[in-house]
């Protein structure tokens, strides 16, 4: 029997991360002007809802970091393969000009943006509000009710997103039988992969090592200069209509110096977290990094005129006065060593 304090806490805690996943995804990269703050509410069912499914079916199995990404991986691929389109539309934000399209698929859009809701829109949420609910460890939050609930409204977030954005931004473009097919299947295959990380079956992390870890700024700086460099690398910005300034032919190589730097990033924070030193804090340390730079990036490619330089920079301050609270926490709290990539089954 779980006590009525817990139980609070727990659906204290699945609101939070409702409401977190849209903010980190959607306003701290200024996607979402100020003067149109009302469409995060389009956004909650599908980022709110559909990242509470996903924690609770990753936890529930036991999974990691590694699960979590590919679960956001299969989020990516419904959210903008399915819901949107956006990765095979020829018109929608683009996206068809900024570099090569095999098979149709817009390949730089694809490539930045299936990451990004790996990272951002389900990892780092889900860190940051396990974080601040530490004392819940990796509980569910959720009974078989309140999921099904959370799973409806993730299905009813995805129809919404999709019979409101593509008409009004895309009208006409209908993905094929076909193509829906394919992307389905590779969200299947994506869960599937998850599935066998939880299980024992996928591949392991190696045991905790005696390697230094970083000191917090340098986590932090390290994890900023790599999420900067991955979104300046593919995203075109600053007038550019291709990746990295560079003529539309020569975009493939922008988009393997951004694969490079996130396989470089994740070898780096795989071995650091592996260590005894590893700590609460350091996770907030890494995410923080991420987060600001993200932010920072969405000041310098999503803001168009003073109000919304504006309204992005005071949503940034405000992020990292939370985080600077919630590390607080974390140090006036116990330190023990803990690991951001478990063993399969822990």
């Amino acid at each position: 029997m779980v006590p009525p304090s817990n139980r609070r806490r727990q659906r204290r805690a699945a609101a939070a991360l409702v409401l977190v996943a849209p903010a980190v995804a959607e306003l701290t990269l200024g996607s979402v002007p100020v003067k149109m703050l009302w469409l995060v509410v389009l956004y909650v069912p599908i980022y709110g809802a559909g990242v509470l499914l996903i924690r609770e079916a990753v936890r529930r199995t036991g999974g990691g970091a590694g699960a979590l990404l590919l679960m956001g991986l299969a989020y990516g691929l419904v959210e903008e393969g399915l819901a949107l389109q956006s990765l095979t539309s020829p018109h929608l934000y683009g996206a068809a000009g900024w570099g090569p399209r095999p098979w149709g698929v817009n390949a730089p859009y694809a490539e930045l943006n299936l990451p990004y809701h790996a990272v951002f829109s389900v990892l780092l949420p889900v860190t940051l509000v396990e974080l601040a609910f530490r004392d819940l460890g990796r509980t569910p939050y959720l009974r078989r009710a309140g999921l099904a609930g959370t799973a409806a409204a993730a299905l009813l977030g995805a129809a919404l997103l999709r019979v409101s954005v593509p008409p009004v931004e895309d009208p006409g473009y209908l993905l094929s039988g076909r193509a829906a097919l394919v992307v389905l299947g590779l969200a299947a295959a994506a869960v599937t992969a998850a599935l066998a990380v939880r299980s024992g079956r996928g591949v392991r992390a190696p045991a905790r090592a005696a390697v230094p870890v970083p000191g917090l700024f340098r986590l932090g700086a390290v994890c900023a200069m790599a999420a900067f460099a991955f979104l300046a690398l593919l995203f075109p910005f600053a007038g550019a209509h291709h990746p990295a300034f560079l003529p539309r032919a020569w975009a493939p190589l922008p988009m393997a110096a951004a694969a490079a730097t996130a396989a470089a990033a994740c070898w780096a924070l795989r071995r650091w977290s592996g260590a005894d030193g590893w700590t609460a804090r350091h996770r907030l340390a890494a995410a923080t990094g991420a987060l600001v730079a993200h932010t920072v990036f969405g000041l310098v490619s999503h803001t168009r005129d003073p109000l919304d330089t504006a309204g992005l920079a005071v949503i940034g301050a405000a992020m990292v006065l939370l985080l600077h609270r919630l590390d607080l926490r974390l140090a006036a709290g116990p330190a023990a060593s803990e690991s951001a990539w478990p063993r399969a089954g822990r």
